[in-house]
């Protein structure tokens, strides 16, 4: 009976390990999908967790934002702790108490995510693109370098408000 046990506890752990990070990714990009979700109108359109596939493999992006005033890549995050990171860097850290972790720098994966993008919509190149990367949960930035919008999920939704300007895409393309 204790040996069953103990395979069991072992099963859980495993799997608690395995399926963790996917799961906190999920509730950090529910949580962005909610916010932009406030957005949905005859402007905007979204998309959530669209694969797509271009010359150079596949790519996942956790939300597309089509609007009359271009297209938002987002990338989402859901971390804890302090969040240290410079735009040029490969890697950024989190840092919770004295435990640091690397994890791939968003805004370069969100730059890949731009890129195909424009390759498969190399019809519209008069599109403007804007990236933006979104901390959800309780992480702190701190110390991170960017010309690009790195955010808390609070401030979405007027980043992308701010960057009306002149419309570059009609309704009918939006949609």
């Amino acid at each position: 009976m204790e040996l069953v046990l103990f395979a069991i506890g072992i099963i859980l752990i495993v799997v608690y390990k395995l399926y963790l990070p996917k799961i906190k990714g999920s509730i950090g990009e529910s949580i962005v999908a909610g916010e932009l979700h406030r957005l949905q109108n005859q402007e905007y359109k979204v998309l959530n967790d669209v694969w797509i596939r271009t010359s150079n493999g596949s790519s996942q992006i956790d939300h597309i934002l089509i609007s009359i005033y271009g297209i938002f890549g987002i990338e989402t995050k859901n971390y804890k702790g302090w969040i240290h990171g410079n735009e040029s860097s490969e890697y950024w850290t989190q840092s919770i108490y004295k435990k640091k972790t690397k994890f791939r720098n968003p805004i370069r994966q969100n730059w890949a995510h731009i890129y195909a993008l424009k390759e498969v919509l190399s019809d519209f190149q008069q599109v403007r693109y804007h990236p933006i990367v979104v901390f959800a949960g309780s992480a702190r930035l701190e110390n991170v370098n960017a010309r690009i919008p790195v955010i808390y999920d609070n401030e979405l939704f007027h980043t992308i408000i701010r960057n009306r300007e002149v419309p570059n895409l009609s309704t009918v393309q939006v949609n």
